[in-house]
């Protein structure tokens, strides 16, 4: 039975090869690709190699892609294995028909009109006609080699000279426009490309699938891709990705750019795994095939703001699809910057600089979200905290999307903290009635280990009963919220923090009556009610207060994250080594005090009354 190439290659493109072949070969990590001992013979030491789009074994040289996997591993015929990998792909497979077969013998027809009018496109960029383009392209840093090695060429400004010189080949009319190579006018058939330099664009595979031209002089666009064909996709094609495939296997890192020119001065200074859109934002296809060639794509779109608001897209776009083997990360250029321009003026070593410093994707988000944000105002900060949760929790994976909330989480506290210090004259305790913490406080706890969500009620219990002691007790808050802002809570407690925080940027007073009022405005009575009914004794009324209640707070807390708790005790007893005041004695005893109660789990024992 004879298969359209196309619905192979979207086949093989649906099927990431590792994960099928883990279901029988225990796999580990090997640089960028996997390993593991091979199937089909016995060895006792891993020679079976999995890349991204086929195997090899070096000991008995087993070699194929997915298909071949399951016709080798399960004694399958290549019908019955195609079947199987399109019902778990969600294809439906093609009946063989005339109808499919004159199909498949049309896209290979189209590629090679595309092939002869690439032939034809670089055969003008040589002649006297294609001095303009040549002189475009060396004041542009590209040298001969580069040129011939991405096939760059000359459109021509005739009208119909393309035409005249296929139809020479007996190439008709109809399959140029088929092909994307002309477009009806109102007279006939005229050229699509006209005026432009010419870059062909390529498969994964290789194959010829359209052009890219840029124009020279005057007049829009200045850039043109072909339009959409049996053979081109759009929001499905990278530019660049033939050659930077077998490059991303060597080793070279993946990086995204936005336009042909960068991909090419990459290449040029030698990082050759580069990739574009064309002329198109990146689509949850393209990050598909992204993903298949590495882990971690690096995007390195221009500095101005447009990048930047491309990258916030590509980010938001990706982060519902992140996994722990699925990252992204982005090097932001300076200014107006492109990788083509900043390279020519400041050369490949200092673009590898950037390319190894590159910054955590959360590190990124966090700083894209808030050069955006009114942080001038507590409604601002409120809302730009809001914005970091919402980022986070559209991360599918639970456990990735606790920890990018934390990680957004610490660096909006940081920031908080650094403006409150800056802020604040020497030697002037912050004053409680203002919001802030009150004197002899704890410090802000650093580097917070994020607890994750355990489901047992004796852990609901327990967050329940750190939200209604904050109700209970708001004048707590401005020395606790942080602790409380990264703890992993269930849905009703992260409303009410949620709503907490926002009242507390504006209140005027710490007062728990008018924090209840507040939450009961914002819908959440019920679960305001809920907490303070699980108050321990100790917690309910006005007669404790201070260390004492911070001491019960920190204990219950710490029943959640013990590791924490140890921590914060040894760094506040450095803190009273080094600066023996009453204010960090007695935090060190609440301290204390908590992490005893927590190792002998007893912090939240007391029944409620």
């Amino acid at each position: 039975m004879s298969l359209p190439p196309h619905f192979l290659d979207e086949l093989r493109h649906r099927t990431p090869l590792a994960p099928l072949v883990a279901r029988r070969v225990r796999l580990e990590r090997a640089g960028r690709d996997q390993k593991g001992c091979c199937p089909f013979h016995n060895e006792k030491s891993p020679s079976f190699y999995v890349y991204d789009d086929h195997y090899h074994c070096f000991g008995c040289g087993a070699h194929g892609d997915a298909i071949s996997f399951v016709m080798q591993s399960e004694g399958a015929s290549f019908i019955e294995a195609v079947e199987r990998l399109a019902a778990e792909a969600g294809l439906e497979v093609p009946k063989p028909s005339p109808a499919a077969a004159e199909a498949a013998k049309r896209e290979a027809e189209l590629a090679d009109v595309l092939e002869a009018a690439a032939a034809e496109y670089r055969r003008r960029l040589a002649l006297p006609e294609g001095e303009a383009a040549r002189a475009y392209l060396a004041a542009r840093g590209l040298d001969a080699p580069t040129i011939a090695r991405f096939g760059l060429g000359w459109s021509g400004e005739g009208r119909g000279s393309l035409r005249a010189a296929l139809a020479r080949q007996g190439i008709a009319e109809s399959r140029l426009v088929e092909a994307g190579l002309m477009k009806q006018g109102e007279r006939g058939a005229v050229d699509y490309f006209y005026g432009r330099v010419m870059f062909p664009i390529r498969d994964r595979a290789g194959r010829m699938v359209s052009f890219g031209g840029r124009l020279l002089g005057d007049g829009q666009p200045k850039y043109l891709n072909g339009p959409e064909t049996a053979l081109f996709s759009k929001r499905r094609t990278l530019y660049g990705i033939d050659a930077a495939r077998p490059a991303i296997r060597a080793g070279a890192a993946l990086i995204v750019v936005e336009g042909y020119m960068d991909v090419i001065a990459l290449a040029a200074a030698g990082f050759e795994g580069a990739v574009a859109p064309l002329g198109t934002a990146l689509t949850e296809s393209h990050l598909e095939e992204l993903w298949r060639l590495s882990p971690r794509p690096i995007l390195c779109l221009d500095g101005d703001a447009a990048g930047r608001r491309a990258a916030l897209r590509a980010i938001e776009l990706a982060l519902k699809q992140l996994t722990p083997d699925r990252g992204l990360a982005v090097l932001t250029l300076p200014g107006a910057d492109d990788p083509d321009s900043f390279i020519r003026r400041e050369g490949a070593a200092a673009f590898a600089a950037r390319l190894a410093a590159v910054p955590s994707l959360a590190d990124t988000l966090y700083l894209l979200l808030a050069e955006s944000a009114d942080q001038a105002t507590p409604e601002g900060r409120a809302a730009l905290r809001h914005r970091l949760e919402e980022v986070a929790r559209t991360i599918e994976d639970k456990a990735l999307a606790g920890e990018y909330r934390g990680a957004l989480l610490d660096r909006f506290f940081a920031a908080r903290r650094g403006r409150q210090a800056a802020g604040r004259a020497p030697g002037r305790a912050p004053d409680r009635a203002s919001g802030r913490a009150p004197a002899g406080a704890p410090p802000r706890p650093l580097g917070l280990p994020r607890p994750s969500i355990d489901p047992s009620v004796a852990r609901l219990r327990r967050a329940r009963m750190l939200t209604g002691l904050l109700i209970a007790h708001p004048d707590l808050l401005p020395a606790l919220e942080e602790a409380f802002g990264l703890l992993a809570l269930p849905d009703d407690c992260a409303r009410l923090r949620a709503a907490m925080s926002v009242w507390l940027a504006t209140a005027e007073a710490l007062d728990s009556a008018l924090l209840l009022n507040h939450l009961a405005q914002s819908g959440l009575r019920e679960a305001a009610e809920l907490a303070l009914s699980v108050l321990p004794r100790r917690g309910r009324g006005k007669e404790t207060a201070g260390e004492a209640l911070e001491s019960l707070w920190y204990g219950i807390y710490g029943l959640m994250n013990l590791d924490w708790l140890r921590q914060q005790c040894e760094e506040q007893r450095i803190r009273f080594e080094q600066d023996p005041t009453p204010e960090n004695n007695n935090r060190l005893r609440a301290l204390v005090e908590a992490r005893y109660r927590a190792e002998r789990g007893e912090a939240d024992l007391e029944a409620p009354t």
